[in-house]
């Protein structure tokens, strides 16, 4: 199995320090979802797995080595950093053709990874006529070619329609399904809590959680919601015991966060309230993305006044 290791990974760019000693392990067999905002150092870090980037400090090897140490790199890691490097005159035919006989890889192969990402049919029309979503399936291709052991996709589902992202899921964990290193960034988190079994998150350049999908939302707060037959009474009662209340608007119930529902049940059968809801609530991806990643966006719009 070839996994991806991640050792005091650092990364200066003169003053600024983009990656800050990244210590992770992407393993085979999963999908790994790679989170941050923009700016955290995601594609810095993806770029130096790579050996696009030479590292200020730390190591990123692929099965114990570095990417430049690997001999025959294609048949190890595929990688789709950007769809639309592909010379635009090029047919996407002969551009998979000309990266396979650069590699060295079989005749046949390009045919099957045009099958896979369902582009067969514009096989021989030219890269300049493609959407977005095209481009992206292409770029897929080209990391697919040499039927690698690891991938590496920076936001593969850019421009991809609903039916292509549910593809693209079901695609990646069948890959990671067969044993393989599947490493992904997205800025889609709903996406990413449907196909990520793993997440890495970063924050100003610092891992700020990694484990397990259910572990890392589990490391956030969860919530209790409530609806009662006197919601007034109910609040007030909650409040006095120290406990935040949220309405939620538009709703005829109230969302207490932090506890778990046996607490809130307790507070209701002191006070002689009857309940008709009570349920507990997990975080969303993007709910604890925010709660991990909190003061750590590089770019913050000011909001606009009601």
């Amino acid at each position: 199995m070839t996994t991806i290791e991640l050792a005091g990974l650092t990364k200066r760019f003169g003053r600024t320090l983009a990656v800050d000693d990244v210590t992770a392990t992407i393993r085979s067999g999963a999908v790994t979802g790679f989170l941050g905002p923009n700016g955290s150092g995601k594609s810095t870090t993806m770029r130096m797995i790579l050996g696009l980037d030479g590292p200020t400090a730390g190591t990123a090897r692929i099965g114990g080595r570095a990417y430049t140490q690997l001999r025959d790199p294609m048949r190890v890691v595929g990688a789709l950093l950007d769809a639309g490097w592909v010379h635009q005159n090029r047919s996407a035919r002969s551009h998979l053709r000309w990266v396979a006989a650069a590699a060295g890889l079989p005749k046949g192969r390009p045919e099957e990874v045009l099958d896979l990402v369902g582009l067969t049919a514009v096989a021989r029309k030219p890269v300049r006529t493609f959407s977005l979503g095209m481009r992206q399936r292409l770029g897929l291709a080209g990391a697919l070619l040499g039927d690698p052991e690891v991938l590496v996709l920076d936001e593969p589902v850019n421009g991809l329609d609903p039916a292509g992202i549910a593809w693209m899921r079901g695609l990646l964990q069948r890959l990671a399904a067969q044993g393989r290193t599947v490493l992904v960034s997205s800025h889609l988190l709903a996406e990413m809590a449907q196909t990520a079994t793993e997440l890495v998150v970063l924050g100003s350049g610092r891992v700020v959680a990694q484990g397990s999908t259910a572990d890392v939302l589990g490391g956030s707060a969860g919530s209790v919601r409530v609806q009662a037959a006197d919601p007034a009474a109910l609040s007030a009662a909650v409040r006095a015991a120290g406990l935040t209340v949220r309405e939620l608007p538009g709703e005829q119930a109230v969302e207490v966060p932090g506890v778990a529902p046996a607490a809130v049940g307790e507070i209701a059968a002191q006070h002689q309230l009857v309940l008709h809801e009570l349920t507990a609530r997990q975080p969303s991806l993007e709910e604890a993305f925010m709660e991990l990643t909190g003061g750590t966006a590089q770019f913050v719009a000011k909001e606009v006044a009601s």
